[in-house]
């Protein structure tokens, strides 16, 4: 069992790293905390894809971080424009908010496309989730978002006491699944992360918020021991027919997203992985440069292809 530290940290290929940039911090309140632009040594290497040079922008939201990475001088393939919420690469992140009338309203004067008709709240029959509020949308790259609000009896500590801060920080990363129990194989038995919760979504509010014409869902939420982002799990009985990550697509595509996990031995890591018939991208564990945050790094993928970046705890 792996184990990982902590999830630290989403990544995002974007077409143009200053409008994104701008976008990240002018309407969700990120940080930029590092701008950079790194050589063609070979980032490609992670996805076996032709180096080139990428321009790399660390914002920081909350305690959590996300990564914007441009491919320069490389023309990259766009997000499917038919994309739902109930394919398999379908993946989002949660960000925390304080007040989502408020949220929803600043949100609403930048460039973004709706996925949810509206911020939807979830019937209080729903013991996991009752009265807990979202919104989702798409970025300029049409990646996924969502702006979650919890009510007092669901909070978690980190998130009660926000001062004067609308967005909070990243709460979890979803993912679409094809099957729960292969998924929880994956993070629960090879990776070591553990499911804190499970339950059930349907109706009309689930639909509309996942702009969906029905929707059924079966959520799983699973956590790293040492705290971070969690990841939860989204598989849907209703609609049918959610499409699989195509296998061309590459970590220069704006389709691409990956998380990044923090493990106290890489290598060992691998070892594992190899041994429980993981799906190692990397062919080798590549090697950052001295200025970069990380030193080295291997990625994965989950059953689903979604993707997954280990790299040794600082």
């Amino acid at each position: 069992m792996i184990s990982p530290r902590t999830v630290s940290t989403i990544t995002l290929t974007v077409s143009d790293a200053v409008q994104a940039t701008a976008f990240y911090t002018q309407a969700l309140g990120a940080m930029v905390v590092d701008d950079r632009t790194l050589a063609a040594f070979g980032y490609g290497q992670l996805g076996v894809t032709a180096p080139s040079p990428v321009r790399m922008v660390t914002l920081r939201l909350g305690n959590e971080y996300i990564e914007l990475i441009q491919h320069l001088g490389v023309q990259s393939a766009p997000m499917p424009p038919d994309s739902r919420s109930h394919d398999l690469w379908f993946q989002h992140m949660a960000i925390v908010v304080s007040d989502m009338e408020l949220a929803h309203s600043h949100l609403s004067s930048f460039d973004i496309e709706p996925i949810s008709e509206a911020p939807q709240t979830i019937p209080a029959d729903n013991p996991a989730a009752g009265g807990v509020r979202a919104f989702k949308f798409r970025d300029m790259d049409r990646h996924s978002l969502e702006l979650i609000w919890f009510p007092a009896d669901k909070i978690a500590p980190k998130w009660e006491h926000p001062g004067e801060r609308l967005f909070l920080g990243i709460d979890h990363s979803a993912i679409a699944v094809s099957n729960t129990a292969k998924s929880i194989r994956f993070y629960q038995d090879i990776l070591g992360m553990e499911v804190v919760e499970r339950s059930q979504n349907s109706g009309t509010t689930q639909a509309r918020l996942d702009g969906l014409p029905v929707a059924e869902v079966n959520i799983t939420s699973l956590r790293p021991q040492n705290g971070g982002m969690g990841i939860e799990l989204l598989d849907y009985i209703q609609p049918e027919g959610g499409r699989s990550r195509p296998q061309s697509w590459q970590i220069d595509d704006l389709s691409h997203r990956h998380l990044i996990l923090e493990v106290n031995d890489i290598h060992a890591s691998l070892e594992i992985l190899d041994y429980q018939n993981g799906v190692i991208v990397s062919p080798h564990v590549v090697k950052f440069p001295d200025h970069y945050r990380y030193g080295e790094g291997v990625l994965l993928k989950d059953p689903d292809d979604h993707v997954l970046l280990l790299i040794p705890s600082p």
